[in-house]
């Protein structure tokens, strides 16, 4: 309705305008027109045409996209932009209150409303600018807990994601140290369904599937006591047949959150899906200490290697590390030097070789 209540505003400004335009037309041309008051009706229909319909549909638009935009911004903003405007616009007023009180000629009289204007907009937007820039100090004088939401309207800073927790990820472990770092922000969401996987599991007559389960439970809790306020169960679910792994994957696309797992497969088929993924092992893989050429370890050789000379160890985080002339020392814990890795895809591995066995420079 105020659509079209716009229009036909500067439609019928725009009829007016042409209306009225017929008496700036010299007497020696009006004296030619035969019917000056149909010239009149024909240049207001004109105007209306010309001018009053599209400065109505553009009018229109940019009221529309003002109208969008003020939507969008938060009231912190929309407040101190309203503050900082009053006091432009009172400031302008104060400084042309002495100005009506002196004496213009009558052919420089123009000069005083055009003042006006140009002081009135120049304060007034110098105004709102300032609030821009000393709205936040304005703001944490009032209320401290103001300025976050402007810094995220403006985009200076982002809101966390909600993190959405599958079955693998809980049942896992880490969870905790990780919550524990700080490193995790945002708000940790267990859909119900995922529960419900996890009391299968805890009921399951399988023992290490039971165990699993179990533990999966007792981290809930523990976190829940820890992290309350940042723990929600979301009672989505989705009654059509589909595995946890696609109910996931569909949660995190209705809410736009970030899918945390420690499923290769479903971290593959997420990625494909443009979900963001939080994949807890390639963490632990990136956080491993890297090993260059030369540089010495203490290792305990486990087992024999696949080469007849070759001893094998591991990492306090896994990595398996093949000692070359390491079968000497099985069962011993010895000091061995890095001579290169590789990467696999089932994980890195380092190769090393004895100090003792290295010539003395």
């Amino acid at each position: 309705m105020l659509d079209l209540i716009i229009v036909l505003s500067l439609i019928v400004a725009a009829g007016v305008l042409g209306f009225r335009s017929t008496e700036f037309l010299p007497q020696d041309v009006l004296g030619q027109v035969s019917n000056v008051e149909g010239l009149r009706w024909v240049t207001c229909g004109f105007g209306a045409l010309i001018l009053g319909i599209p400065a109505g549909l553009l009018t229109q638009g940019a009221y529309r996209r003002l109208e969008i935009h003020i939507q969008r911004l938060p009231v912190e903003v929309l407040l101190t932009r309203s503050v900082g405007l009053v006091l432009g616009l009172l400031l302008a007023n104060l400084i042309l209150a002495p100005l009506f009180f002196l004496p213009v000629p009558s052919e420089l009289s123009f000069l005083k409303p055009l003042a006006a204007i140009l002081t009135s907009l120049t304060l007034g937007y110098v105004g709102t600018v300032a609030a821009d820039t000393h709205g936040r100090a304005f703001l944490r004088l009032i209320n401290p807990n103001a300025v976050e939401p402007m810094l995220v309207a403006e985009g200076t800073l982002r809101p966390a994601t909600t993190k959405i927790l599958d079955t693998s990820t809980i049942v896992d472990g880490r969870l905790e140290a990780i919550l524990g770092t700080g490193f995790l922000e945002g708000q940790l969401l267990i859909p119900r369904f995922v529960l419900q996987e996890l009391q299968y599991l805890a009921d399951s007559g399988n023992e290490q599937r039971r165990l699993r389960g179990r533990r999966g439970l007792e981290l809930l809790n523990r976190l829940k006591q820890t992290y309350g306020e940042r723990m929600m169960i979301h009672p989505a679910d989705y009654d059509d047949g589909q595995p946890v792994d696609s109910k996931l994957i569909r949660l995190a696309q209705d809410i736009d959150g970030t899918l945390l797992t420690n499923d290769y497969n479903l971290n593959q088929v997420a990625t494909v899906q443009r979900v963001t993924v939080l994949n807890v092992n390639e963490l632990a893989q990136a956080l491993r200490p890297v090993y260059l050429p030369g540089d010495n370890l203490d290792l305990k050789i486990l087992r024999e290697g696949k080469e007849p000379s070759q001893g094998v160890g591991y990492l306090d985080d896994g990595t398996m590390v093949v000692v070359d002339q390491g079968r000497a020392f099985l069962g011993e814990e010895v000091g061995v030097v890095v001579t290169g890795a590789l990467q696999t895809s089932a994980g890195r591995m380092i190769f090393a070789r004895p100090r003792a066995t290295l010539p003395t420079p």
